[in-house]
């Protein structure tokens, strides 16, 4: 590339912004709607076996979940101590329409009285909590 001016410095400018346009490009398309950063995270105050559902990903449509809602509500099977939460982190477009966890306990009742909460935080905000002696649910909506 030549610039060719009766002043340096001008020529020195274009050069300059030449060289800064050249090697970069900018989007121009829609990426979709921005992303939400979702923490689930499920605790007790005794050991209990417990069945955890939560929304994972954003369904394309209401069909789609409503047809294979497990396809976008994992479930993980543990055994939840005190002192040791689960927490799961995902990614959703929607979380207003699609952020979901679920805790309730498996098996009998056991003589002790036990308390599972769940909390939901999205971009780093508390959006919802919930506790009940044999489960919990926390959602931005109501199912």
């Amino acid at each position: 590339m030549t610039i060719t001016s009766t002043n340096g410095l001008s020529g020195c400018v274009l050069a300059l912004g030449a060289l800064c346009t050249s090697g970069t490009s900018t989007a121009v398309a829609d990426d979709g709607p921005p992303l939400h950063q979702v923490v689930y995270t499920v605790t007790t105050d005794h050991p209990v076996g417990v069945g955890i559902y939560y929304r994972d990903m954003d369904p394309p449509t209401w069909a789609d979940y409503s047809h294979d809602p497990y396809r976008y509500s994992p479930r993980d099977d543990i055994q939840l101590e005190p002192g040791a939460p689960w927490v799961h982190q995902a990614v959703l477009a929607d979380p207003d329409r699609w952020a979901m966890v679920t805790v309730t306990a498996v098996g009998p009742p056991t003589g002790a009285a036990i308390t599972l909460r769940c909390k939901m935080t999205v971009d780093g905000v508390d959006v919802d909590h919930g506790e009940g002696p044999r489960g919990a649910l926390c959602s931005m909506r109501n199912w």
